[in-house]
């Protein structure tokens, strides 16, 4: 089976069309961990006129060099201001408060003493000196938060200050989830029959894609059987927009799923790609619908699921970048075991700004061991034509903390 270069199949996957302009309106209360669909602008400048940054009393700084200057009375926060200040007048001003007209100095409290109506100045301060100025935060027409921005805690606080009560986001794509194999057994189904083991896959990658973004449909678990698969796939296909099956995929016997997978009506994109692991990845399209078939051993179909699933669903949500890959140094020699691109768990050290790669409790073996990927695992990179890599060597390193 001749197999794609793993940057043709990246190449194709990128170019492949996708349904990226849905969305609905939410509340923002509810938009925390959705995707923006919309620049969000500000339509008034923050602040809208000069404001107290602490409390003190309003002045005019060229006064402060006087004996005294009288205090003309309170201003507090959300009161507007109409009287002016004039020279050897002050307004008491606290935080938030609009600057009196004709002040240009906001003296703390802690920096003056009260005396007869008048504040005295003990300690000076520089001309403008606890002032907000006017679109200090932003200016009209600036845009804040750009369409594709997962929306967090400093997101929401920004559009609550804009009056935000509803905002368009991204719709989630669906994402039906489904393991295959007669040695699959379900959480919860007791056996006794020893060689079957327990699905993981359609658990491990529905958290995955839900973490990206996606609405996930739980299907659980399918044995070899060409009607029950064919059944299965086509109710997924009804209601979601990728289907994600793992197992089924390789040369076997009972491998099904790549000889069904043409039967939907699915028109194969590729099968078959130069990588470790996961080289019997098949990617196929159904209209605006995509079909992802996995290996069915549990490291091999989440890491084929980060590098083909993950820039859908991006996509999908307008997103520019599924994940983000740094470039790091070897902090220990490593040996390649293929002729493969090899995706290999790693542990990412940051030292002084710079990355730094080791394997330190990474367990060489089959791509059955999901625990390489415990403790804030990254992916290392090494390329098709590499050969085993020296300690010091520079190469790209996939965060999986980061999507």
């Amino acid at each position: 089976m001749k197999l794609l270069s793993y940057e043709t199949s990246q190449n194709m996957l990128d170019l492949l069309q996708v349904n990226s302009n849905r969305y609905e309106n939410i509340a923002l209360s509810s938009s925390l961990g959705r995707v923006l669909f919309e620049d969000i602008v500000a339509e008034f400048n923050d602040p809208q006129f000069p404001t107290a940054s602490m409390d003190g009393y309003a002045v005019i700084h060229s006064d402060l060099g006087e004996k005294s200057i009288k205090i003309l009375g309170d201003n507090p926060a959300g009161h507007e201001e109409n009287r002016a200040v004039s020279t050897g007048e002050s307004i008491k001003t606290f935080t938030g408060s609009m600057m009196p007209c004709g002040a240009d100095t906001l003296i703390q409290i802690e920096n003056v003493s009260v005396n007869d109506g008048c504040i005295i100045v003990d300690e000076m301060v520089s001309l403008g000196s606890s002032v907000r100025p006017i679109g200090e935060g932003y200016r009209a027409g600036e845009v804040l938060i750009k369409k594709g921005t997962e929306i967090g805690f400093a997101q929401i606080g920004v559009m609550a200050g804009l009056n935000k009560v509803m905002i368009k986001v991204a719709l989630r794509p669906r994402i039906a989830v489904i393991s295959t194999g007669n040695e699959i057994l379900d959480l919860g189904i007791n056996s006794d029959n020893p060689s079957q083991i327990r699905s993981s896959n359609n658990y491990t990658l529905a958290a995955l894609f839900e973490q990206a973004g996606a609405e996930v449909i739980q299907l659980g678990t399918v044995g070899d059987n060409r009607d029950s698969i064919m059944h299965t796939f086509e109710n997924a296909l009804s209601c979601a927009d990728i289907l994600v099956s793992t197992g089924g995929v390789s040369v076997g016997d009972y491998d099904f799923v790549k000889d069904i997978v043409p039967r939907l009506g699915a028109e194969i994109v590729y099968k078959g790609v130069a990588i470790k692991p996961g080289k019997h990845i098949l990617v196929a399209q159904k209209s605006d619908k995509f079909v992802l078939a996995l290996p069915g051993f549990a490291y091999s179909s989440t890491v084929t699921s980060i590098l083909y699933v993950l820039p859908l669903i991006a996509k999908m949500l307008g997103r520019k970048n599924a994940y983000k890959t740094v470039e790091a140094k070897l902090s220990e020699n490593f040996i390649k075991r293929s002729k493969l691109t090899e995706f290999t768990a790693c542990n990412v050290v940051v030292e002084d700004g710079e990355y730094f790669v080791n394997f330190e409790g990474k367990k060489v073996g089959s791509s059955a061991i999901l625990t390489n990927m415990l403790d804030n695992s990254a992916l290392m990179i090494a390329g098709q034509d590499d050969g085993d890599l020296e300690k010091g060597t520079f190469v790209n390193v996939i965060l999986l903390e980061i999507f």
